[in-house]
């Protein structure tokens, strides 16, 4: 009788006989050239420039750098499971080979087409926004009259060209920006901080006492600013998908992932604390909603608040060169998740569950057709928005942003589970905390996540039925919000119904793939 372990590796050994020739670069990319990616995914100005200002004023106002730095702890206590995990699996799939080796293969696939679905969305969203971006900037600015999907298909290019390089090509452009997009951010706070703060002084507890924090409760202002933290997080956890092209992937992923979620729980804090500072704590929610108001809408250019801090404390060279770095930075979030998909696309066509084809590596190390097919999908939804004259921001940045987010969270709940499920049948991790309590932990906090983002959904996505107010109202969404808001958990059970319509082709691969 063959045992299980027999069987495994037979099963190993027969894949591994079909296997393309070619696989993706190896030693490709060191731990900074991950966290490029990670950070620039996050797309922190981005987030500073359009959800703190919202948090800010819809939300828990002098609490909101709070509200972040607490999402940012909760998702570092994710990493501490993921990490472990990451010491046990180093896959392109990330998530998906994550989930597999803990839940089976079945859970695994439904996963990946979650992940896949987030990572689709979420470019999207930020072509929406950079296309609206740059065509009023450049209309206003340099009197180029190009409509929106004009320029999002020259972002478009330029994403494809660069994504068909090898892996540390786009770090280097990623860094060159990202040192950049921090460098003005914490300029700004600085210049804040070091001046004792605005007409109010520095308050640490402000901003950061638990009272100040949570007010109004997790249905109220400080689930509103929540919910905008964990949207404004969302890219975090590519780290794992670098393993297989990093050097010494065991080591690299664990300190990458702790790297780039501090980096970014810190920017965040420090950053909107000095924006609070610089308006004053007490009034911060008045001079938000004052600054950002467009004739009688207000937070209709929740941008102007950091360009107005920029400008007061440092100058306006400040805020002019911010207002090139957030195009640079949506620019840089972008290619951070065409690469990401890309390489799910490789990992999912090499373990069978989509076309082999998928799995072909370009001679410069690159998933090119992973690549190709992203760049593809990504440009049809855009021609449909511009087919139906829907706008790219009210529409496809907000809808795209809303269940993209949705979908990481549901996936990293799942990964949660399953880093407890494998390190109770595998011993080799017994350090409690790592295998057990961090990701109970983390599956709490990351429900309560999940309740918050569904819960102010019409706020997020702009989809509240007609004649509610959606900052006092929750669950409260037009038809097209419960389409929106239902996707994420269809995509779980398409992944589950192809897992189980293939069966018999790819579960053996699957978990030769797994144990790789």
């Amino acid at each position: 009788m063959v045992s299980a372990s027999g069987e495994r590796g037979a099963m190993l050994a027969a894949v591994e006989a079909r296997a393309p020739s070619r696989h993706l670069w190896r030693d490709r990319i060191a731990v900074i050239g991950i966290v490029f990616y990670v950070v620039a995914a996050s797309a922190p100005l981005v987030g500073m420039s359009g959800a703190v200002p919202v948090a800010i004023g819809l939300g828990n106002g002098s609490g909101t750098p709070g509200a972040y730095l607490a999402v940012g702890i909760a998702l570092l206590i994710f990493s501490v499971g993921y990490a472990a995990m990451s010491s046990k699996v180093t896959n392109a799939g990330a998530f998906f080979a994550y989930v597999g080796r803990g839940l089976g293969v079945r859970a695994g696939i439904s996963s990946a087409f979650v992940s896949i679905f987030a990572y689709v969305t979420i470019q999207l969203a930020i072509y929406g926004f950079m296309g609206g971006l740059v065509a009023q900037e450049a209309k206003q600015y340099l009197g180029i009259s190009l409509p929106w999907w004009g320029w999002v298909f020259i972002a478009w290019g330029l994403v494809l060209l660069l994504s068909l390089f090898s892996v540390d090509v786009g770090a280097k452009v990623l860094g060159g920006f990202m040192i950049l997009e921090l460098s003005s951010l914490l300029i700004m706070a600085f210049a804040v901080i070091f001046r004792g703060g605005g007409p109010q002084g520095l308050s640490v507890s402000a901003s950061f006492a638990p009272s100040h924090v949570f007010v109004g409760g997790l249905a109220g202002s400080a689930g509103i600013a929540l919910a905008f933290a964990f949207a404004s997080y969302i890219g975090f956890e590519a780290t794992a998908i670098y393993g297989e092209e990093s050097r010494d992937p065991k080591r690299t992923v664990p300190v990458a992932t702790y790297a780039a979620v501090g980096t970014i729980a810190l920017l965040f804090a420090v950053t909107s604390w000095g924006i609070v500072s610089g308006l004053g704590q007490g009034r911060v929610v008045d001079e938000t909603l004052k600054i950002s108001t467009v004739g009688d809408t207000p937070l209709a250019d929740p941008a102007q608040v950091i360009f107005h801090v920029a400008t007061q404390y440092v100058g306006s060279w400040l805020a002019d060169l911010m207002r090139i770095l957030v195009i640079s930075s949506l620019f840089a979030g972008l290619l951070a998740f065409q690469n990401a998909n890309a390489r799910y696309f490789y990992a999912l066509g090499r373990a069978g569950v989509l076309p082999k084809a998928l799995s072909h590596v370009s001679r410069r190390g690159s998933p090119m057709y992973g690549t190709l097919t992203m760049s593809g999908l990504t440009a049809l939804v855009v021609l449909i928005f511009m087919a139906k004259g829907w706008d790219p921001v009210l529409n496809l940045f907000y809808w795209s942003s809303a269940i993209a987010v949705m979908a990481i969270v549901i996936v990293e709940i799942l990964v949660s589970v399953a880093v407890i499920a494998f390190f109770r049948r595998d011993h080799s991790d017994t350090r409690l905390w790592n295998t057990v309590v961090a990701p109970i932990l983390a599956i709490a906090a990351l429900g309560i996540g999940l309740y918050l983002l569904m819960a102010r959904f019409g706020l997020l996505a702009g989809t509240a039925a007609a004649g509610v107010d959606p900052t006092k109202t929750a669950w409260a969404l037009s038809p097209t919000g419960w389409v929106l808001i239902a996707l994420p958990f269809v995509m779980l059970i398409v992944g589950l119904v192809v897992a189980l319509a293939r069966r018999r082709s790819i579960d053996s691969q699957v978990v030769a793939d797994l144990v790789s």
